[in-house]
């Protein structure tokens, strides 16, 4: 399976951090934290690896190169302007293929275990939602069952972690565009399965949270991968 690891993102919210250092190469627990994600993939045997970006994202390809220092294989794709999750997506396909791939955030950390993640036949996409955080207190959707829906309660947050079919992206065109939307008209059709995470997930977007996760794991309560 083939990974995409989002990359793009200004990260208005962390300024200044994000003035001259792109998000990714922000430092938690002693290593940047596109780096957890690197090192949990490749740990999880998955070693091919699309990492999109735009904001200073040559030093994005300055630090990691084509990935061989990390036992991965890295491609890039790179946007003159941020094309948003959609967007951003659709634009990598060519590099992610025809078969179902992963896709993670580049500004979340948690334990899922991405080797046990599977997309159903029939299925559009997989989403992992955990108990929602204090600053996104009603959710994003519902899960019942296996099934993800837009409606009802109680609600969940969208991880940031997915495994997706291209034919979600059917129709789109090149441009900046949200996966929202796309998710949504799939859980309508019910062609989106899902699983509750209960182990550790952080959404990082603001300093005061990066500042929380360095603590955190460089008190060594988990290993970062």
């Amino acid at each position: 399976m083939k990974a995409m690891i989002l990359a793009a993102g200004r990260g208005e919210r962390m300024r200044p951090l994000t003035d001259r250092t792109p998000k990714p190469l922000l430092v938690a627990g002693g290593k940047p934290l596109i780096r957890h994600h690197i090192d949990r993939l490749a740990a999880a045997g998955i070693r091919d690896l699309v990492i999109n970006h735009a904001h200073l994202g040559a030093q994005i390809e300055a630090a990691l190169g084509d990935g061989s220092a990390f036992g991965v294989e890295i491609r890039y794709s790179p946007e003159e302007q941020a094309l948003e999750t959609g967007g951003g997506i659709f634009r990598a396909l060519p590099l992610l293929g025809s078969e179902p791939f992963l896709v993670v955030n580049g500004d979340v950390w948690t334990d899922v275990d991405l080797a046990g993640l599977a997309i159903d036949a029939g299925d559009l996409a997989h989403l992992v939602l955990v108990d929602n955080p204090p600053h996104h207190p009603e959710g994003d959707f519902t899960l019942v069952g296996d099934r993800v829906r837009n409606e009802g309660t109680p609600r969940l947050t969208f991880s940031g972690i997915g495994l997706y079919r291209p034919q979600l992206f059917d129709g789109q065109r090149a441009g900046a565009f949200p996966l929202a939307p796309l998710l949504r008209q799939a859980m309508a059709n019910d062609r989106v399965s899902g699983r509750r995470h209960d182990g550790h997930w952080f959404d990082i977007g603001t300093p005061e949270r990066l500042a929380a996760l360095d603590d955190w794991l460089s008190a060594g309560r988990t290993q970062a991968g």
